[in-house]
């Protein structure tokens, strides 16, 4: 049996979705940090270079394992898509936009509770009410103005 064209379109639909840390290809950005000298910029050996960066990246994904549960479904569909644009893939991007997310919405959940209110209006012209009156300080008398020092006579 012919499926129709337009049914063949939704299938992918009907697919499960993962909910795991998604598996990217980080060979790419590895490469190219080793090939522009590592994370100092002055290391030569590009293949060391890149070892240190695919095991740093799997540390983070292994980071990823661990937290991913905590954070929101939206805000790992929006980083994993962010974090694969592009072509270069990597687990710190992914993982430093997941915190972010989570971060700006702590603060926002944060916004939501009134601030304490000021202790008296202040207009332009009068100093906060909770200021400590301040003595005025008296300055030493200004010193005669001297003659400038006689220039020698050039000829």
């Amino acid at each position: 049996m012919i499926l129709p064209p337009a049914l063949m379109l939704g299938a992918h639909l009907l697919l499960p979705i993962s909910d795991g840390v998604p598996k990217l290809n980080v060979e790419q950005v590895c490469q190219g940090i080793a090939q522009q000298g590592g994370v100092s910029f002055h290391d030569t050996d590009v293949a060391e270079e890149k070892k240190n960066c695919l095991d740093s990246e799997q540390a983070i994904r292994d980071e990823l394992v661990k937290q991913w549960s905590s954070f929101a479904s939206d805000d790992k569909t929006h980083c994993t898509n962010e974090s694969t644009m592009g072509g270069e893939s990597s687990y710190t991007e992914l993982l430093t936009c997941l915190e972010m997310a989570r971060d700006v919405r702590e603060l926002q959940s944060g916004a939501d509770t009134p601030a304490p209110k000021p202790a008296a209006p202040m207009s332009a012209h009068s100093a906060p009410a909770a200021a400590t009156p301040v003595a005025p300080v008296a300055m030493p008398p200004a010193a005669p103005a001297a003659a400038p020092p006689a220039q020698p006579n050039q000829q």
